[in-house]
């Protein structure tokens, strides 16, 4: 079996663990995001840096949107943490940016957790 965007979701997993090896954990999730960018461009990942997400309620488009942290690879949402663990909140929080998107892989990732970065893979 086969997992959804495997290949593209390891080279984005792999610029990550090369963060966390430099950074470590205890800095904001606006440092990750930056290294990240470094990193993503220095690996030939294609990211966005957070785009808006239009939300609709009943067919009509509502002024509010979602902005996650980065899209790669124009399919999947990275979204980072800097917190002692991750919670329900922060995957719901995911979830939501997948529905909004229409994308379907996702994935969490918490600098903050020691003594490794801890990361999930959600799927819609």
């Amino acid at each position: 079996m086969t997992l959804l965007y495997e290949e593209e979701t390891y080279r984005i997993l792999g610029a990550c663990f090369e963060v966390y090896k430099d950074k470590g954990c205890g800095f904001l999730e606006a440092v990750y995001q930056e290294c990240l960018e470094i990193e993503f461009s220095l690996q030939s990942i294609p990211f966005e840096i957070q785009p808006p997400l239009s939300l609709a309620y009943k067919g009509r488009t509502l002024r509010q949107t979602y902005i996650p942290d980065l899209i790669c690879f124009q399919k999947i949402i990275v979204e980072i943490k800097a917190v002692s663990l991750l919670d329900d909140a922060h995957r719901a929080q995911l979830h939501n940016y997948l529905k909004a998107s229409g994308h379907r892989v996702g994935l969490l990732l918490n600098f903050g957790h020691h003594p490794k970065l801890e990361h999930e893979r959600i799927i819609r």
